[in-house]
């Protein structure tokens, strides 16, 4: 069971100058120094204008599509998203939350999950999440748990990764004409506030030749043109519902991404959320600053293994933490896992789903096969509590 703490959440709102090139503060002539310097570069925040998501929720219930960035690993920006989601919930119920972290081509299994036809286990099994996504599923459970509950329809933003890889390693041109249709017809690369932001992404991480940065930018592109059209398709064929969306703090910052990309497919109004721990405050950067209270998540129960290969006999226990629980109870580097309590394993998938929301404390049954001396297997039972 995930226990989810209350977080308190501070809102700044961005200055009227958010939509402009640049913030303005004036001071009297008198009060400014003979230095070269003008006054009007320094920008000011009145932290006395401190609220919280509840003052902020009417503002952004009238709003046909949120935006809420996030630091993927900060247990305290979903747990504010989900604040969020909450209060503009209360006030419009007819209400849809888009996730970056599925793909579209998975659509059909979150559908299934919130109608109440797959369980968790079966819908991240069905999604592919932990091979296609990875962040620990924990961060979002709250998130899809209160959507399930009220059924809310939750929608796969993300173009699936077998694409945008490609078209890393060989740009869009290399794309098949399958591959093709599944990528939006149109991508706007005119932005040239864009394509300078991405750029110095790309310099903290140089690959050498200019065309691997074009074919960086192409996958940037394609992943917010792609979470866009998803987007717009969704909210021209439901017109009277609102949207969430959820996506990573670069994907909405200034509006560059999918916001703006939304919006020139389908003339909505917006606004963007982002956390201020993990962005720089800066005229135009978003609506509204956040800064939710500091909350770790929950420790998960641990084996203490390092996993090896899978297969049909089961995943390898390629080495273990001497001090790790698993040692402790018998397990030795070289067994094969074949079972956790009453689930198969064959792959590192099916350990993630059967520890899933396992936490330090709790017992399980480990199932494996270990090689015998001369030849052949045994089999063997270890039970045992998860480690921190």
């Amino acid at each position: 069971m995930l226990l989810v703490q209350a977080s308190i959440t501070h809102v700044f709102a961005m200055p009227p100058s958010i939509n402009h090139d640049s913030a303005k503060t004036h001071a009297m002539p008198e009060q400014v120094a003979d230095t070269g310097h003008d006054s009007q570069e320094t920008s000011i925040l009145d932290i006395r204008s401190m609220s919280s998501i509840d003052d902020i929720a009417q503002i952004l219930a009238a709003k046909r599509v949120i935006h809420v960035g996030e630091a993927h690993n900060k247990y305290s920006h979903h747990l504010a998203q989900l604040d969020i989601i909450r209060a503009i919930h209360t006030i419009h119920p007819d209400l849809a939350i888009g996730m970056e972290m599925f793909q579209q081509p998975f659509q059909q299994y979150l559908d299934q999950y919130i109608k109440g036809e797959l369980d968790e286990t079966e819908m991240l099994r069905h999604t592919e999440y932990f091979s296609r996504w990875k962040f620990d599923f924990r961060l979002y459970k709250p998130i899809l748990d209160y959507a399930k509950e009220h059924r809310i329809p939750v929608i796969a933003l993300n173009i699936e990764k077998e694409i945008t890889s490609k078209v890393g390693d060989v740009g869009i041109d290399g794309l098949d004409e399958t591959e093709s249709q599944k990528i939006p017809a149109d991508i706007d690369d005119s932005d040239t506030r864009y394509r300078r932001h991405l750029q110095q992404v790309f310099s903290q991480h140089p690959r050498g030749e200019n065309s691997d940065f074009e074919r960086f930018l192409q996958v940037q592109l394609l992943w917010d043109e792609g979470m866009a059209e998803r987007t717009a398709e969704y909210l021209r064929q439901y017109p009277d519902r609102k949207m969430v969306v959820l996506a990573g703090i670069g994907h909405v910052a200034h509006g560059m991404g999918i916001p703006a990309r939304v919006k020139r497919r389908i003339n909505v109004d917006s606004a963007i959320v982002l956390p201020g721990d993990a962005s720089p405050i800066e005229p135009g950067i978003a609506d509204f600053i956040i800064y939710p209270r500091s909350v770790a998540l929950p420790q998960a129960g641990q084996m203490g293994i390092f996993l090896g290969d899978g297969g049909e006999k089961g995943v390898e226990a390629k080495e273990l933490f001497p001090e790790g629980a698993a040692a402790k109870a018998g397990v030795k580097k070289g067994d094969k896992i074949f079972k956790i309590n009453n689930t198969s394993i064959s792959s590192h998938v099916d350990i993630k789903l059967a520890l899933l929301n396992m936490s330090p404390g709790q017992e399980v049954t480990l199932h494996v096969n270990r090689k015998k001396f001369l030849w052949g297997n045994r089999q063997l039972e270890f039970t045992f509590e998860l480690g921190p």
